[in-house]
């Protein structure tokens, strides 16, 4: 037994920090607490939605002072038509990215579903309904071909759906027969639900007012539902502060489309397949479960999740969406021909999931990356078109801006990764 020397210092071990839930930090700090989880939000790289937030800001303000007419509610309302189609497909692509997978075929899964509803529709008389359905089982039975491929069989996504956009390809111009072109009446459900305008004023403020109550409702249920739990929730100061600003935004969107022709039947469909998906993602346990998968497919296999049933439902809610979306395509050209669901329609729908803020790398996104990508997309080439650029301008520029986000995406991932949050 040592008598001398000095006794060595015994090491201990460093506390971790705990993490503190932001919720708790804003109502003890208020605006302090506000600003210091924006800053840990930042640094962190948990930048959520504000680069494309920022980004379309960004875009208006360019274009709107280049050209006056950009900010017109009659092209801003035109707008929110033209991205419908493409939203829609983005919406299923979303799906798909948050497992950390892709699927290239829904541009022509979208054309082949268009040139089905056409065909039966207009050159065979079947009821437009029957038409209809026909269209959107076709869409889910691609999904489900290539989801069994993928997670029964083992074949790579890129592979299986690189496959389909070559076959679903040739079987549309199959489809489509010797004509190549079948024009839609413009009286069908399909072009209806694309074409019809509100154009009493009391629709458009009136889905404003529904969209902030339902928001306000749901904030103030889920604040009381976890203060029962015992965990820690919004304060009512912050709930009404995200309210107002929400209410902000959609009375002045509604405001914007009552000055040219009212309310589009279409984007109302497209926000209720955006709000429906959303709850599915955030609310239910199989959005739970699809977020496991793409955050980490092991893990989520060992806590019991069935992969394979997953990964197959995934793939068909992909190419359903690809369907609605190539149908909202269709009427807005009013036909289904050889070049449905070509052309650039396959990048500008992933473009928009990543540009809106899903990750590529799988377990972070939302459905409203859907619109928010979709928005950016589609005015970038409005304003382009409008300043009478080539289209050779704009796929550089869409590339630009797609390069960014990926680039924003991976810098935010690595950041994470070095807080220990990832």
């Amino acid at each position: 037994m040592p008598t001398g020397g000095v006794n060595a210092p015994v090491p201990v071990a460093a506390e971790a920090t705990p993490a503190v839930d932001p919720r708790l930090i804003v109502r003890q700090e208020g605006v302090k607490g506000y600003l210091g989880e924006f800053r840990r939000r930042l640094s962190s790289g948990e930048l959520g939605s504000l680069p494309v937030i920022l980004a379309l800001i960004v875009i208006w303000a360019v274009f709107g002072s280049l050209n006056s007419s950009f900010l017109s509610a009659q092209n801003l309302s035109n707008l929110s038509q033209q991205i419908v189609g493409t939203g829609m497909i983005a919406i299923g692509v979303v799906f798909v990215l948050l497992l950390g997978e892709i699927d290239l075929s829904v541009g022509s899964v979208s054309g082949l579903c268009a040139a089905i509803y056409a065909v039966l529709e207009v050159t065979h008389g079947v009821n437009q309904w029957l038409a209809l359905l026909c269209a959107l089982c076709s869409g889910a039975a691609v999904g489900l071909v290539q989801g069994f491929f993928f997670a029964r069989i083992g074949v790579p996504a890129f592979v299986v759906t690189l496959a389909g956009n070559l076959g679903w390809n040739g079987l549309m111009l199959q489809v489509l027969g010797a004509s190549g072109t079948v024009n839609l009446s413009g009286r069908d459900i399909v072009s209806r639900l694309y074409s019809t305008v509100y154009e009493q004023q009391i629709a458009a403020y009136g889905l404003a007012t529904a969209g902030v109550a339902v928001f306000l409702a749901a904030s103030l249920v889920d604040s009381a539902r976890r203060r029962v739990n015992g965990v820690p929730s919004r304060p009512v100061t912050d709930i009404a502060l995200r309210t107002v600003l929400l209410a902000v935004v959609a009375y002045l969107a509604a405001y914007t489309l009552n000055q040219y022709k009212g309310l589009p039947l279409a984007l109302v469909v497209f926000l209720a397949f955006i709000v429906v998906l959303d709850f599915v993602l955030r609310r239910t346990g199989y959005g739970r479960q699809v977020f496991a998968l793409g955050g980490n497919i092991e893990g989520a296999r060992r806590a019991g999740i069935n992969v394979a049933r997953i990964r197959m439902s995934v793939f068909m809610i992909c190419s359903t969406m690809a369907a609605i979306g190539g149908l909202f395509l269709a009427a807005q050209i009013q036909s289904a021909s050889q070049t449905s669901g070509g052309g650039n329609l396959l990048m500008n729908a992933i473009a928009a999931a990543v540009i809106g803020g899903t990750s590529l790398f799988g377990g972070r996104g939302s459905t409203w990356s859907a619109l928010l990508g979709a928005l950016v997309i589609g005015s970038i080439q409005s304003g382009m078109n409008i300043e009478g650029l080539s289209n050779a301008i704009q796929f550089m520029i869409t590339g630009a801006v797609l390069l960014a986000a990926v680039v924003i995406d991976s810098l935010a991932r690595r950041t994470q990764k070095a807080a220990g949050r990832a």
